[in-house]
């Protein structure tokens, strides 16, 4: 007899693993993965490989035998350059608040298992990628979320996502345990003020509420004229402080002087002190079209660095020797990388949203906002309550791969999220194909 038959059941997970939601990118995805009429935009990856220095930097590090188990940490050489990389972003940082990770989702979950506790409240700003919206879930915490909010077009300005900073401030009680924030966003391309990370900053610190910052998409900004991240401040209290804090024409001009002249999105790095709760996650993947490599980084206090090295060893233990060695080389040989892909980004981006703008996709009642930052177009369908079934209907009728709003949680539903880290080529394929399911009728057709 089975041990498992005396209990009468089959043996399951535990329940908080059992209550997690399922991705809707990847059922959908899985829905059109391996065939070749689907056009697939559903993940956030580039249709680019890895530039050929990279990849020699790891062929090379292979062939002298680079096989072997490295410190928890990461090997000294790459804690520098992640240092050295950050204070030219940032501020001055030392290479021991520095921890190398096997990609930047493992970041984040080692940082949420650092800070959350079973019955741990957390604040999250959605709409928000799936996985930090679990991960806290997955350790017993409990998630609030905290929507952006959709300024409509007027008076010939697109569009744009906002935060709703008082409500996100009356939502960080005390008690609470962690700010979740993901700036450039996923998937809307929300782009946080330096004046609201000084006020964000300031109300945590005075409830010591750790701020847990995914930064992924830091170098991926596209700042407009007449939409700039450094807008005006949006409330009275945000002002008021604002007059308070660092101008931002002196922080651009401390960027302007290192030696990385491409534009960082604002970061709380920018502005916290070293013993700040603050933890910040990133990665390779996004920068430097290093998405199979899972290869990332944290930034935390140096208080908790004992702890975290304990965490990384029961984890991964650490990420392989040959993919470090790729990432230093990144690191200090990328920015020309950089470079082109926000070239290419800033010209897809525009080139889709003008699309997804023009009749008749409008006309069928598309909503389209402008995106600051990261490598999406987050548009809204009028009238649609399951983007699930209806980015099922335009894999399996139009051969177009998107990912489903109701993916970034509930605030979510409504919205189809688009990659735009693309050729303009492919991405006119798509919006072609886009624009023939409507015409058949595809987007009031729910068979």
């Amino acid at each position: 007899m089975l041990l498992n038959d005396s209990f009468g059941s089959a043996p399951l997970a535990r329940q908080a693993v059992q209550d997690l939601g399922a991705s809707r990118i990847r059922e959908v995805a899985n829905a059109g993965m391996g065939n070749p009429d689907v056009l697939a935009f559903w993940f956030g990856e580039p249709d680019e490989v890895t530039p050929e220095f990279i990849r020699e930097a790891a062929s090379l590090a292979l062939s002298r035998g680079d096989t072997f188990y490295t410190q928890n940490f990461g090997i000294p050489a790459l804690r520098e350059a992640i240092a050295a990389y950050s204070t030219g972003l940032h501020q001055p940082l030392g290479a021991d608040r520095v921890a190398v990770t096997s990609s930047g989702v493992s970041a984040l979950m080692l940082l949420a298992q650092l800070i959350v506790n079973p019955g741990d409240r957390v604040v999250a700003v959605t709409p928000l990628w799936p996985n930090l919206l679990e991960i806290p879930r997955i350790l017993g915490g409990h998630v609030e979320q905290v929507s952006l909010q959709l300024r409509s077009a007027d008076s010939g300005h697109p569009a744009v996502w906002e935060l709703d900073l008082q409500r996100l401030l009356d939502a960080l009680t005390p008690g609470t345990k962690a700010l979740f924030i993901n700036s450039p966003n996923n998937p809307t391309g929300w782009v946080i003020t330096a004046a609201q990370q000084q006020i964000l900053l300031a109300h945590c610190r005075k409830h010591g509420i750790w701020i847990l910052s995914d930064d992924v998409y830091e170098r991926l900004v596209y700042p407009d004229p007449d939409t700039v991240a450094e807008a005006a401040p949006a409330s009275a209290h945000e002002a008021a402080t604002a007059q308070q804090s660092e101008p931002v024409v002196n922080r651009d001009r401390r960027r302007a002087a290192t030696t990385r002249a491409l534009p960082c999105a604002p970061s709380f790095l920018d502005i916290a002190d070293a013993q700040d709760r603050l933890v910040s996650a990133n990665s390779f993947s996004k920068t430097w079209l290093m998405t199979g490599w899972r290869l990332g980084w944290v930034i935390a206090p140096a208080a908790v660095m004992p702890d975290l090295g304990k965490l990384l060893e029961y984890n991964t233990s650490c990420a392989p020797g040959f993919v470090q060695q790729a990432g230093i080389v990144a690191l200090e040989q990328g920015e020309e990388v950089l470079g082109h892909t926000l070239l290419r980004y800033r010209a897809a981006r525009d080139f889709l949203f003008d699309s997804l703008n023009a009749a008749p996709l409008r006309e069928a009642g598309l909503v389209v906002p402008r995106p600051l930052g990261a490598m999406y177009l987050f548009f809204g369908v009028t009238g649609e309550h399951d983007t699930l079934g209806l980015c099922k209907r335009l894999v399996s009728k139009a051969g177009l791969g998107l990912a489903p709003g109701s993916a970034f949680g509930p605030q979510g539903e409504g919205y189809i999220r688009w990659c735009f880290a693309n050729s303009i080529d492919r991405l006119a394929a798509g919006v072609e194909r886009l624009n023939g399911f409507f015409a058949e009728g595809g987007f009031t057709d729910k068979n």
